[in-house]
C-alpha cells in the first residue's frame, strides 16, 4: 500500500461494520477471508451463519454481504437495523479457468457442486466467462440419475464427485467478483483501498464477469499509479484540500521544502497552519490564484492554487508551492538543458580536413581566438565550412558546455529573424504563442550564437543587435523588463562588409563591432592538395567504395569549385549513386570530365572541332542532344539504337525521323565523334567524343 492510501486510512475516523451471512460455514469463510485481504484494518467484520445457528442473534452492520437473492428473504428476518444488502456476484479465477479453457470441443462434463442451486450457478458463470464448448451435467449430494461420464469439473467440491470419474478438474471454489468488491468500497466510503497492492493482486488473479469493467478499472489503476509517481516526484510541493480547506493530499516535496510533516498537517484545515496561502479565497470564488508570492517561516514562496471542479461542483482545491528564485538561475537550468535538444556543437578542429598550409595556418589562428571571447567576423566563399569553423571555435572556448545556437539571417522574414533573436512575451502579436517564447540571445546565455550569412540583416534588426553587443542585455517583443545574456557572437559571411558599409547597406558601427577578430577561410581551389583527402572522408561518411582513376582525381584536383567543398560533397554523391566500383573521367559530370582547358583539346582537334562546328551550325542543339544520350548509354553500360534515339527525343520535344538520326551518326563518324560498330554493337563515344560533348557544353 502506497503512502498516499496509508494517509487517508488513518484519518478515517468511524470504523464501518460489515456483515457476512451464508447459509453453510464454507461459504461463510471463503466470502470473510476475501473482504479482510482487501479490506484489511479499516472494517468491523461479523459472521452469520445457519448451519452453525450464529445467525439466530440477529444481525446488526452497515452492510451486509448475502450469497444470492433467493437468501435475501431468509436472511433479512434476522436483520436489526436498516442496513445495506449486497448480493455476492461471484466468479473464479483465472487459475482456475485455465484448467479448463482447453479441453476439446464438444467436450461432456459433470460440474460437481453442493446443490441444484449452486451447481446450475456455477455452470452460468463459465458460460458467462465465454467458456461454451463444454457441455455441462449438473451433479450434486441426491441427484437420482448419475451419467456415464468420465470428467468432472467441480468449484472445490472434490467430496461430491462419483467415484467412476475418472477425470477430475478442480477450478478452485468460486471468489468475489470486481463488481461486488467495488460496491462494499464505494458504500463504505474506501474507495482509495482499490488501488491498493494487495487489490490489485485480488483482480489480477480473478475472471471478471464484466470485461469491460476489467480494463476500466485496470486503466484506472494505471493511472492512479502514475499519479502518484509523479506527484512524489515532482521536485515542488503539492498540497491537496478537500472542500472544507482539509488536507488530504501532501507529496515529499511539501514536508522537505515547507518543513512540516504530514502528521502535522494531514486532515486539518490549512488556514490553521499556513493562513498565508489563500485556499480559502479559492474556495469561495472558484477562481484560480496564480504565482503568488508568500512568506512561510521567513521563507519567499510562490503559490499558484487552481479549484478542483466537475460538472459544476466543487469539491477541494490543490496548490503548486515552490521556492522564490530570480529568473536569472531558472533561465539558466533551461538554457543548460537545451544543449541535449540541439543547440550543440558538433564539430571540432579534428573534423576540419586537409594539411595544405593555408588550412592548418587558418586552423592555428581559430584554436587561439577560440579562448577569447571578442567578437569573430567569419568571410569566405559560400561552401568553405564557416559554421563548421564557427562550432569548432565553441569547442575549443571556455564555452562549450555551454550552447552553440546558430540562426540564418538569410533564411527568415525581418519579423521572425527578430522574433527568433529576441523572443516575445505572450499576446505580443496576432499568433505569439501562449506563454510567449524564449529568443535566441536568451537560449545561447553562456554560450556561443553563430549568425551566418550577416550581410542579410535588415537595417532596422541591425540596430537592435548592435544594442545587446553593446549592453548585453535583451528585451523581449512586448516585454516591459530586461534580461541580461552574456553571449559570444561568431558571425559569418561570404559577401564583402566593407563595400557593403561603404554602399549603406551594412551599418558601419555593427561592422566594427563584428570585426573585433576576423578569420578567413581559404577556398578549396586554393588548397588543392587537400581535394584528394577531403574525397576520401566524404566517401567514408557516405559509405562509398568506388575508386577514381588518376585521370578522374586530376579533373577533381583541376576543377574550379566555385562552390567548395558543398559542390565537392554533391559531385562525390553523385559519383557514389551511379554505383561503378572504378570511376573514369568519362563517368564525372560533365563541367567536371573536362575541365583542364589547356589540355582538352589538342591543335588538329581544334581544327577538327570547328569544322564540325561550321558544318552542323544549324543542327547544333539536335547534335548536341544525340551526344548526351550516348554519353548516357556509356555510364549505364548500355546499348542505344536509332529507333531508341528517335523516341526519345520525341519525348523531349526533339523532332527527328529515324533516316535524320542516322545522316546525323554518319557525320559524327566522319568527324572522329562517334563509332558505329556492326550488328548490335550499337553507336559509342570516342575519346574526341566527350571532348567534344564538353565544349558544347560551354557554349
Amino acid at each position: 500500500m502506497g503512502k498516499r492510501d496509508e494517509i487517508i486510512g488513518a484519518i478515517i475516523m468511524v470504523r464501518k461494520r460489515i456483515a457476512v451471512a451464508t447459509i453453510n460455514n464454507n461459504s461463510l469463510e471463503l466470502y470473510s477471508n476475501e473482504i479482510k485481504s482487501i479490506f484489511l484494518d479499516y472494517i468491523d467484520l461479523d459472521k452469520y451463519c445457519f448451519e452453525d445457528g450464529s445467525i439466530e442473534n440477529g444481525i446488526e452492520a452497515d452492510i451486509v454481504l448475502i450469497p444470492s437473492y433467493e437468501s435475501f428473504e431468509t436472511i433479512k428476518v434476522y436483520l436489526k437495523n436498516n442496513a445495506e444488502i449486497i448480493v455476492a456476484n461471484r466468479t473464479i479465477t483465472k487459475r482456475g479457468l485455465n484448467k479448463i479453457v482447453d479441453l476439446p470441443k464438444g467436450t461432456k462434463a459433470m460440474l460437481v457442486n453442493v446443490s441444484p442451486e449452486t451447481a446450475v450457478e456455477t455452470i452460468s458463470t463459465i458460460y458467462q466467462l465465454g467458456i461454451k464448448h463444454i457441455e455441462f451435467i449438473p451433479i450434486y449430494p441426491g441427484v437420482k440419475a448419475i451419467p456415464d461420464i468420465d470428467v468432472a469439473i467441480t468449484p472445490g467440491e472434490k467430496k461430491y464427485v462419483p467415484k467412476t470419474v475418472k477425470k477430475i478438474f478442480d477450478i478452485g471454489s468460486r471468489v468475489l467478483d470486481i463488481n461486488t468488491i467495488i460496491n462494499i468500497a464505494e458504500k463504505l466510503d474506501l474507495e482509495f483501498l482499490l488501488s491498493c497492492q494487495n487489490t490489485r493482486e485480488y483482480f489480477d488473479s480473478i475472471v471478471p464477469l464484466n470485461c469491460g469493467l476489467e480494463k476500466m478499472i485496470g486503466k484506472t489503476h494505471r493511472l492512479e499509479s502514475q499519479f502518484d509517481i509523479l506527484l512524489e516526484i515532482l521536485d515542488e510541493a503539492i498540497i491537496g484540500v478537500n472542500r472544507n480547506g482539509r488536507v488530504y493530499f501532501y507529496n515529499d516535496s511539501a514536508e522537505r521544502i515547507i518543513g512540516k510533516s504530514t502528521n502535522n498537517v494531514f486532515g486539518i484545515n490549512l488556514k490553521n497552519i499556513f493562513p498565508q496561502i489563500p485556499f480559502d479565497q479559492v474556495l469561495s470564488t472558484l477562481k484560480p490564484i496564480k504565482d503568488k508570492l508568500v512568506k512561510i517561516s521567513g521563507v519567499d514562496f510562490v503559490v499558484t492554487i487552481a479549484p478542483i471542479l466537475k460538472m459544476n461542483t466543487l469539491y477541494g482545491a490543490v496548490a503548486n508551492i515552490r521556492r522564490f528564485s530570480n529568473t536569472e538561475k531558472k533561465q539558466h537550468k533551461l538554457r543548460a538543458q537545451l544543449i541535449d535538444k540541439g543547440h550543440k556543437a558538433k564539430y571540432t578542429f579534428e573534423d576540419i580536413i586537409g594539411n595544405s598550409k593555408k588550412i592548418q595556418n587558418c586552423k592555428e589562428i581559430a584554436k587561439k581566438i577560440a579562448k577569447s571571447d571578442s567578437s569573430i567576423l567569419i568571410t569566405g566563399e559560400s561552401g568553405t565550412g564557416k559554421e563548421l569553423f564557427a562550432q569548432a571555435i565553441h569547442n575549443h572556448s571556455p564555452r562549450k558546455s555551454y550552447p552553440f545556437v546558430a540562426v540564418n539571417c538569410a533564411a527568415l522574414s525581418e519579423n521572425l529573424l527578430e522574433s527568433e533573436l529576441f523572443g516575445y512575451e505572450e499576446g505580443a502579436f496576432t499568433g505569439a504563442r501562449k506563454g510567449g517564447k524564449l529568443g535566441l540571445f536568451e537560449l545561447a546565455h553562456m554560450g556561443t550564437l553563430f549568425l551566418d550569412e550577416i550581410a542579410e540583416m535588415p537595417l532596422n534588426l541591425q540596430a537592435r543587435l548592435l544594442r545587446v553587443l553593446q549592453e548585453k542585455e535583451v528585451m523581449r517583443i512586448g516585454g516591459d523588463y530586461i534580461i541580461n545574456v552574456d553571449v559570444r557572437i561568431i558571425a559569418a559571411t561570404n559577401q564583402n562588409l566593407e563595400k557593403l558599409v561603404n554602399n549603406r547597406q551594412f551599418r558601419q558601427d555593427l561592422y566594427y563591432r563584428l570585426n573585433v577578430i576576423p578569420l578567413q577561410i581559404p577556398a578549396l581551389r586554393e588548397r588543392k592538395e587537400d581535394i584528394s583527402p577531403i574525397i576520401d572522408e566524404i566517401k567514408k561518411d557516405l559509405n562509398s567504395n568506388f575508386k577514381l582513376t588518376r585521370d578522374a582525381l586530376n579533373n577533381l584536383i583541376n576543377y574550379e569549385w566555385k562552390g567548395n567543398i558543398r559542390e565537392l560533397r554533391n559531385c562525390i554523391e553523385y559519383l557514389t549513386n551511379i554505383e561503378e566500383p572504378i570511376v573514369d573521367a568519362k563517368l564525372l559530370p560533365l563541367r567536371y570530365s573536362m575541365n583542364n582547358n589547356k589540355e582538352a583539346l589538342t591543335q588538329e582537334e581544334k581544327i577538327l572541332f570547328n569544322k564540325f562546328k561550321a558544318l552542323s551550325a544549324d543542327n547544333i542543339k539536335e547534335y548536341f542532344f544525340i551526344l548526351k544520350q550516348l554519353r548516357k548509354c556509356y555510364i549505364n553500360k548500355t546499348r542505344l539504337g536509332r529507333r531508341s534515339l528517335e523516341r526519345i527525343a520525341k519525348d523531349n520535344g526533339i523532332f527527328l525521323t529515324e533516316h535524320e538520326i542516322r545522316n546525323m551518326l554518319l557525320i559524327l563518324e566522319k568527324f572522329s565523334i562517334v563509332e558505329i560498330r556492326k550488328g548490335r554493337g550499337g553507336t559509342q563515344l570516342t575519346d574526341f567524343g566527350f571532348k567534344v560533348l564538353y565544349e558544347l557544353q560551354k557554349g
